[in-house]
């Protein structure tokens, strides 16, 4: 929007607005980090149930209880990595946007904080968090791997 079409209030709007909008992105990435731990917390604790009730479960279930444990293991797994995927969309949106605002600022702080970490392009400069991060459900994927492997092969 063009600043003379919207008043003499534009200036003061526009930081407000800007204000708001970093901390929605702040939010964003809080909450990823809060889902992190969720499917962590869950993964490790669906590994240790199994461990833990394998000997009440009879042994006839017991391949059963494995397949299961693993499937079920692996698709949480694979909802992990889609959810990491889409907060790494989000975020980038969010600051596509801060970067378009701060145009209309006097001082382009992520701008500037962008350019001094080589854009992500220099892992040396800025190794992006989402970029290891989303190695986690992966690793995290390979003990539930491991199990299918070990249920279909006592079938």
């Amino acid at each position: 929007m063009n600043p003379k079409d919207y008043g003499d209030k534009f200036n003061e709007h526009l930081l407000e607005q800007y204000k708001l909008y970093v901390e929605m992105a702040d939010n964003v990435s809080a909450r990823r980090s809060q889902t992190n731990t969720f499917y962590i917390t869950v993964l490790s604790g669906l590994l240790a149930v199994l461990s833990l009730a394998i000997e009440n479960i009879p042994s006839e279930m017991q391949n059963t209880a494995f397949l299961a444990v693993a499937v079920l293991g692996l698709v949480l797994c694979i909802i992990w990595y889609i959810n990491i995927r889409s907060y790494r969309q989000l975020n980038s949106g969010k600051f596509k946007v801060i970067h378009e605002m701060e145009g209309q600022l006097p001082y382009p702080c992520y701008d500037r904080e962008w350019d001094i970490l080589g854009r992500g392009k220099d892992s040396k400069g800025y190794f992006q968090l989402t970029r290891v991060e989303q190695f986690v459900p992966g690793l995290l994927a390979i003990p539930y791997v491991l199990l299918l492997v070990f249920a279909l092969c006592n079938v």
